[in-house]
């Protein structure tokens, strides 16, 4: 079976694409037996066993922030993903990953190692947010500036995109589980009570805002009181939501403030007409476009389907190579990573 996959590798989830569909889309996360080191689960089922498995069971996201954290399990959670979408069947495909825009030599050696392990043909690696514009059907070739701020699980990725390539980026590692941290913390400060990764994403998804929302809304959740280590029902709302996640929201506007005033006079020009793209599942938290927007000064959208453009714009340049003419991009075999 000889196919073509797109990969947007992420620190939660992992999409694959291959043409126009969505062929998986996964928690990034895999189970196996402690001691013997057989796969259990990969993806959705494995995330669902973190903070809740025997000692028997080890359940972990192999990247953070982007990056493949731990390599072998990184690549037997590629290799279960990638038989997954070929039925089984042995297959050697060309594959294209996106990866955080100032990606060091070494991370991106691991990603291409993994990938082999896994049983690519021939690998290609691009920016997120690179692949995110291919993915929104933007023109990029054109001496014409966009900004692209994809806000991903582990990182956020800023870039400024003209004449088929970056002409400035900045990958930082605050992004969707900074914000669910950030609730964490405050739940601990406020209430002295600890939550886990789980709850504090789900209050996220359920009132997680960072302006007022038209109505105050309130959810009931529990933790463990830090003292006394017995359960505890503690309610939170929209307007402390608001007080948790400050900081990391002004954490990302200040990092596109910094990407802006590194950039070429003219093409800011450009970005003060068309405005800035949103990418990415952290976009998608209430209020995050009007709070970057109150900040920068510019027009700011959130793209349709933000959580799959990544996915949708590797997927579409693999078999639309000349899309990245302007850029370094080249597929990679085995032995060329080999012998470098």
């Amino acid at each position: 079976m000889t196919t073509d996959f797109g990969i947007d590798l992420g620190t939660q989830r992992t999409v694959i694409c291959a043409g126009k569909s969505v062929v998986l889309d996964e928690y990034t996360a895999i189970s196996y037996e402690t001691h013997t080191g057989e796969l259990i689960a990969a993806g959705t089922d494995a995330y669902n066993m973190l903070g809740r498995t025997p000692r028997s069971i080890t359940a972990v996201c192999p990247l953070k922030n982007g990056i493949i954290a731990e390599y072998d399990l990184a690549e037997s959670m590629l290799c279960a993903f990638l038989k997954s979408v070929a039925n089984n069947k042995m297959f050697k495909a060309r594959v294209m990953v996106a990866v955080p825009s100032d990606i060091t030599e070494m991370p991106r050696r691991s990603i291409y190692n993994a990938c082999y392990a896994a049983g690519a043909r021939d690998v290609c690696l691009i920016e997120t947010p690179v692949a995110a514009a291919i993915g929104l059907g933007i023109d990029f070739t054109t001496p014409r500036g966009v900004v692209i701020v994809d806000i991903g699980a582990g990182t956020t990725d800023i870039a400024t995109l003209s004449m088929g390539g970056l002409v400035q980026c900045e990958s930082i590692p605050t992004a969707g589980n900074a914000f669910s941290a950030a609730i964490e913390r405050y739940i601990k400060r406020e209430y002295n009570v600890l939550i886990g990764p789980h709850t504090a994403e789900r209050i996220k998804k359920q009132i997680g805002c960072v302006i007022p929302r038209p109505l105050e809304l309130t959810v009931t959740s529990k933790g463990r009181n830090q003292f006394s280590g017995m359960p505890q029902t503690f309610e939170i709302n929209t307007n402390e939501m608001i007080t948790a996640l400050y900081d990391t929201a002004m954490t990302i506007c200040k990092a596109i403030s910094g990407v802006l005033e590194k950039t070429p006079p003219d093409i800011v020009g450009d970005i003060a007409s068309d405005g800035v793209l949103l990418t990415g599942g952290g976009s998608a938290l209430f209020g995050m476009a009007s709070f970057i927007e109150n900040y920068t000064g510019l027009k700011v959208r959130v793209a349709d389907n933000p959580k799959l453009c990544v996915a949708k714009g590797t997927a579409t340049a693999i078999k639309n190579f000349d899309l990245l003419k302007n850029g370094d991009y080249r597929f990679k075999s085995l032995d060329e990573i080999i012998m470098n």
